[in-house]
């Protein structure tokens, strides 16, 4: 085995867009790739100090969605970008967007699956950012990205993971087996 410095090389990284309203009203969305779910109902993100940390002080609501093959280049795009600096950030993308059903945030429509969120906590909050954990209230999901079971298709969706190591994203595969029983071969 080749040994290797400490990194941020924990596998899979979600592409998560995370949705604000800037203090004109107009939507923002910021590229967030270190987070994840905190518990059954919260998610955590790592946030640095960006006009999404400024619209969250302002409104504690916003949403997060997975970024998926189709909306990659946009994706990146808004994670090299900040909203301080670029008045039309949203619309270079073309992404659509409509209010939220429960909190006040955009939902971007191009995207599978939404999370609707409330700023639960901010730990170590600092100049430079903070550790968001958000109260997830409801969850949005693309009908042509529903299962026969009518619950959100995964495959379906074609996420991307970012890949630190090499600085590029990779789409999620296919389901490799099935969870709480797999196991069971070995009992």
């Amino acid at each position: 085995m080749k040994s290797f410095k400490p990194n941020a090389w924990v596998l899979p990284q979600p592409v998560l867009i995370i949705g604000t309203y800037n203090a004109d009203g107009t939507p923002d969305a910021m590229n967030a790739a270190w987070g994840g779910q905190w518990d059954g109902k919260e998610i955590f993100i790592s946030l640095g100090s960006h006009a999404t940390t400024d619209n969250l002080a302002r409104c504690p609501e916003f949403t997060v969605a997975f970024a998926t093959a189709d909306t990659l280049v946009a994706s990146d795009y808004v994670g090299m970008v900040s909203a301080r600096k670029q008045s039309d950030k949203i619309a270079r993308t073309g992404w659509q967007h409509d209010k939220a059903t429960e909190v006040n945030a955009p939902v971007f429509g191009c995207f599978p699956m939404t999370l609707e969120c409330r700023v639960k906590e901010k730990l170590y909050e600092s100049p430079t950012g903070c550790y968001l954990i958000g109260e997830i209230v409801n969850i949005l999901c693309r009908e042509d990205m529903l299962a026969e079971d009518g619950k959100p298709d995964v495959e379906k969706m074609e996420l991307i993971t970012f890949d630190p190591v090499h600085h590029g994203y990779i789409t999620l595969g296919k389901r490799a087996g099935d969870a709480f029983a797999a196991g069971n071969a070995l009992k």
